[in-house]
């Protein structure tokens, strides 16, 4: 997964991303340390890469 994180501009702060694994049509909570970066205030929204790849 790959999650961008915007200021009120709509300019990326922080990206970051990691392999998650998910079963079939469930979900998965996957937390990100935002407090070492010392902006929490600026942060206006998260946008999360939609696309998912299948591992067989």
């Amino acid at each position: 997964m790959k999650i961008d994180v915007k200021d009120r501009h709509g300019l990326t702060m922080i990206d970051t991303g990691n392999q998650v694994s998910v079963p079939a049509k469930d979900k998965a909570t996957y937390r990100v340390a935002m407090a070492s970066t010392g902006r929490l205030d600026e942060i206006a929204r998260c946008e999360v890469n939609p696309r998912a790849t299948a591992d067989r």
